[in-house]
């Protein structure tokens, strides 16, 4: 059950109410913004919620049940609060959300914690943007679990895989020295590599207006002042000659790649013998061998 805190409880009594809503943002990098619809700053919870940001409610419905109600937060773009380069690069992309009711003459003491979401879809237009505010039942209708399939459903280097990519070779720094396209740019440094050593790998930007910013690489090849990466997806802000960037290789999920390139058999987490479907709704013949042997190497 929520408790009202005695300040609010004792203003909501009153004959008239000075409310407001809050809402306050923690990114997955852990970057913590707060943003109100009241007229000027507000700070409660150790948080500083800016009245600048423009950002505004819809009405928002409640159920019970495991249905899961959305709401949508609007507002401008702001070089204080959020920018467009960052909203571009995902980095609000599944950011918890906060929403408060606050009484604005004392948010200190009479403030309370409505409900707990995180950012779905974001849709922008011009100098401002929508975004869409979850509740957490959504991902009740969200498939969970392992996939029983041929391929590893691992990510390459996490706990599950256990490969060391701080071996030589698996991971190396360089610099931006060219940018062709928001799909290709030209970095130094990799030159030891050869032609496709860093396919299906990634690409994160250490500096830059990028910063922090992983995407995944297509594919590499060498040109005449360095090596030219292959991006999967277009990048929303180009980066400038001289950004940091670092280099990870990568992995198709492939047994055979797994046992050859990174001598990782043991930890392989699909299932690489298992029978295609032709193969299971096949029927004993003579010319076929059916004594349980490994069907695929």
């Amino acid at each position: 059950m929520r408790e009202i805190p005695a300040a609010l409880a004792a203003h909501l009594e009153g004959d008239a109410t000075t409310l407001c809503r809050a809402w306050r943002v923690t990114r997955r990098d852990g970057v913590i913004l707060g943003f109100t619809e009241h007229d000027r700053d507000l700070s409660f919870d150790g948080t500083t919620f800016l009245a600048a940001s423009g950002f505004s409610g819809t009405e928002a419905r409640e159920a019970a049940g495991l249905s899961a109600p959305g709401a949508e937060v609007s507002g401008a773009f702001s070089s204080v609060a959020i920018g467009e380069a960052d909203l571009a690069a995902g980095r609000y992309d599944g950011a918890r959300v906060e929403v408060f009711t606050v009484n604005w003459q004392a948010p200190e003491a009479a403030h309370l914690l409505l409900k707990v979401q995180e950012i779905g879809e974001v849709s922008r237009a011009g100098k401002a943007f929508t975004a869409e505010l979850r509740s957490f039942a959504h991902r009740l209708s969200q498939e969970q679990g392992r996939l029983y399939g041929r391929r590893c459903d691992a990510d390459l280097g996490d706990g599950r895989c256990k490969v060391d990519l701080a071996e030589a070779g698996r991971r190396a720094g360089a610099t931006v020295v060219a940018v062709e396209g928001r799909d290709r740019i030209v970095v130094a440094g990799l030159d030891g590599f050869a032609d496709g050593h860093f396919r299906l790998g990634t690409l994160r930007f250490e500096t830059g207006v990028n910063h922090g910013l992983t995407v995944e690489i297509d594919g590499n090849a060498a040109v005449g002042e360095g090596t030219r990466l292959s991006l999967w997806l277009p990048l929303e802000s180009l980066p400038a000659a001289g950004d940091a960037v670092t280099v990870t290789v990568g992995c198709d999920k492939a047994f055979s790649t797994c046992r050859d390139r990174f001598a990782n058999a043991a930890n392989f987490r699909g299932f690489p013998h298992m029978p295609g479907s032709d193969f299971a709704y096949s029927y004993v013949k003579g010319e076929s061998t059916h004594d349980g042997s490994v069907l695929f190497e």
